[in-house]
């Protein structure tokens, strides 16, 4: 590992000036210090913000409030979260292990870094690790890599199955800077990769973010989120779906359905929810729209069995959600 300094911050104004100046921030470091062993990153200064006051995980009415420093493991065993946004629970629980989540926050969770491996490996071409370098990827081992936003600099797949239902639920986050505190759509965070795959989330210079608003509705009741992965524990989605349902008098009011493990950024699948709305519940109809999932997927070598395994998935988890709605 490469020699660091490290600081604790007790504000955020803190925080944020010392992230100004270069530091990087760290909560539970399940990831960066995992890379900085891999000397993937190699930051010179880290900012410790465990003592800042964004652990708080609350309901605000039908709203669900979540400090960025909630712990993976916290928010899914509480009461409020499994009473008013059961599938977010759901989904912390599907990812990592048992004791990432005691340690993972959930700020940290979302800006997690991609999986690929050629990421990881240092004499690989990577335009994420090393913009310009190439992408050893496109025409490499790619059987986990994304099939929709992909490009020819980067076709890696956003790791986070909390990201998949927070963009379901139209989730919102807050995030501070040196300009004050701002709040947009936690889909709005993740960028796709371009020709400038190392440019990540739209954080802007020294913001932290600080909560996630996740709003309630009739539809929050009845989700599921269904994760299809190569083992049972501690594993990547191959393809994940979040899937909400509010149905009223018969047929569908409202439909919310997101997919993680398919694209370059955790995928809202809009033109599926659009075939869905004013009809009955029924499987055909879940499958008829979960088959305009795919459109405009790029499959690579090696990847090509998720243009059939994403429309599956999604008809599987809206079944599971109308069990419930």
């Amino acid at each position: 590992m490469i020699p660091f300094t490290l600081e604790a911050a007790t504000t955020p104004a803190d925080a944020i000036r010392s992230a100004l100046l270069g530091g990087r921030y760290i909560a539970g470091g399940t990831t960066l210090v995992d890379l900085m062993h891999e000397e993937v990153e190699r930051p010179e200064h880290l900012i410790d913000i465990n003592a800042l006051a964004l652990t708080g995980i609350r309901a605000d009415g039908d709203d669900l409030v979540i400090g960025a420093l909630a712990r993976m493991s916290d928010v899914a065993a509480h009461p409020d979260v499994q009473r008013l946004q059961p599938m977010i629970a759901e989904s912390l629980i599907e990812g990592a292990s048992p004791q990432l989540r005691n340690m993972a926050s959930m700020g940290g969770n979302l800006l997690q870094r991609c999986r690929c491996p050629y990421f990881r490996m240092l004499d690989a071409a990577c335009n994420k690790r090393d913009p310009g370098a190439g992408c050893a990827a496109v025409d490499g081992l790619n059987a986990g890599h994304a099939i929709l936003g992909i490009s020819d600099s980067c076709a890696a797949t956003h790791p986070s199955d909390v990201a998949v239902a927070f963009i379901a639920l139209d989730a919102m986050m807050t995030v501070l800077g040196p300009d004050g505190e701002r709040s947009f759509a936690v889909e709005d965070l993740f960028l796709l990769p371009g020709t400038t795959p190392h440019l990540e989330h739209a954080l802007r210079p020294g913001e932290l973010i600080t909560e996630i608003r996740v709003p309630g509705g009739p539809h929050a009741r009845a989700a599921r989120y269904l994760k299809v992965r190569d083992r049972q524990s501690y594993e990547f989605a191959l393809v994940s779906a979040a899937a909400a349902l509010h149905v009223e008098s018969g047929v569908i009011r409202d439909v919310r359905i997101a997919c993680g493990g398919v694209g370059t950024k955790p995928w809202r699948m809009r033109s599926c929810e659009a075939a869905l709305i004013g009809i009955p519940p029924q499987r055909e109809a879940f499958a008829a729209a979960a088959a305009l999932s795919t459109e405009g997927a790029r499959p690579l070598a090696h990847n090509a069995y998720k243009v059939a395994l994403l429309p599956r998935t999604i008809t599987r988890a809206l079944e599971m959600a109308g069990e419930l709605a």
